[in-house]
């Protein structure tokens, strides 16, 4: 025991550094997301702003049972699901897809233009790309309406469309996001050994087979890992692209918990309801990262600690 005992402050001293340059981070975590958590506390409040968080009268779940009562809350919670899973799915779909294609490439030069043009966009934000989108899919002027007019179609109003927002919605993120993902599974499949495939053909399997039977399986584990850490994000359908695209004709199926957060906490100073919706939100983001780690960590072999 008394080795072990001794060990420690070592281990800590070879350390230190580690510690110091991590401390910066460590401390503005401290400041700006535990500190900040007792406003929690306005979820069980009628909060007021000249008296504050420790002045305001508390009302219990009051906050609470108003949110789930309230009359578009089930349709909130059908478009934030909606349009997260079919982001997640979306991006899976196509992130493994160019992968493969980019791995069939021989050209290295050609393959990391490609892969620095689908990048780009990922670092791109919301507010730049969507003013593209905006004009891009213009019924008016946009590109994409130009092209169906002269098919001899009329042309469509795709940000103006409740039954077509979710989906452009979808497509737009999927486009900005899926570079990195394919970048994660070109990686994954430059893991499997080459010999495999070598050892396929002299048996003489197809590409078909090969692909089924030894890149799919060779990657299956990172599907697995990214499939199920993504399941976090349920709840997180995208705020800042959904901001700066929404309109009011498509309210109906493009309005999520985060817009409505902002809609009741900063256009209308409803401070107590606004903290109860981010706080059940919270919650099952919570429930719901807890799984992910543990499938991952059952399925994948994935362990963060």
């Amino acid at each position: 025991m008394k080795p072990a005992r001794r060990a420690r402050p070592g281990r800590f001293r070879s350390q230190l550094a580690y510690h110091l340059l991590l401390s910066p981070t460590v401390i503005l975590v401290i400041i700006f997301s535990y500190i900040p958590m007792v406003g929690i506390l306005m979820a069980f409040q009628k909060y007021n702003v000249t008296k504050g968080i420790f002045g305001s009268p508390f009302i219990g779940l009051d906050n609470f049972i108003r949110v789930f009562t309230a009359n578009n809350i089930d349709q909130v919670m059908f478009n934030t699901v909606f349009i997260a899973t079919m982001k997640i799915i979306a991006g899976l779909v196509a992130s493994v897809t160019f992968a493969l294609l980019l791995n069939e490439l021989r050209s290295r030069v050609f393959v990391r233009t490609v892969q620095t043009m689908i990048y780009l966009p990922y670092f791109l934000s919301w507010v730049i790309l969507s003013g593209i989108l905006i004009e891009i899919l213009s019924p008016s002027t946009g590109v994409v309406n130009n092209l169906i007019k002269s098919l001899g179609f009329q042309p469509i109003y795709f940000l103006g469309k409740d039954t077509l927002f979710p989906y452009v919605l979808v497509a737009s993120d999927t486009w900005k996001n899926f570079g990195y993902g394919t970048i994660i599974y070109l990686a994954a499949l430059t893991s499997i050994d080459p010999s495999l495939y070598e050892a396929a053909r002299v048996d003489g399997a197809n590409y078909n087979q090969q692909l089924r039977h030894i890149t799919l399986p060779g990657i299956l584990p990172i599907i697995t890992l990214m499939s199920v850490l993504s399941l976090g994000n349920l709840l997180n359908a995208g705020f800042d692209q959904v901001f700066n695209m929404i309109n009011p004709q498509v309210y109906t199926t493009g309005e999520i918990l985060d817009l409505t957060v902002y809609n009741l906490g900063i256009r209308k100073a409803n401070f107590s309801t606004a903290t109860a919706v981010g706080l059940v939100k919270s919650l099952i983001s919570f429930v719901l990262i807890t799984v992910s780690f543990r499938l991952a960590r059952r399925f994948a072999g994935y362990h963060i600690f």
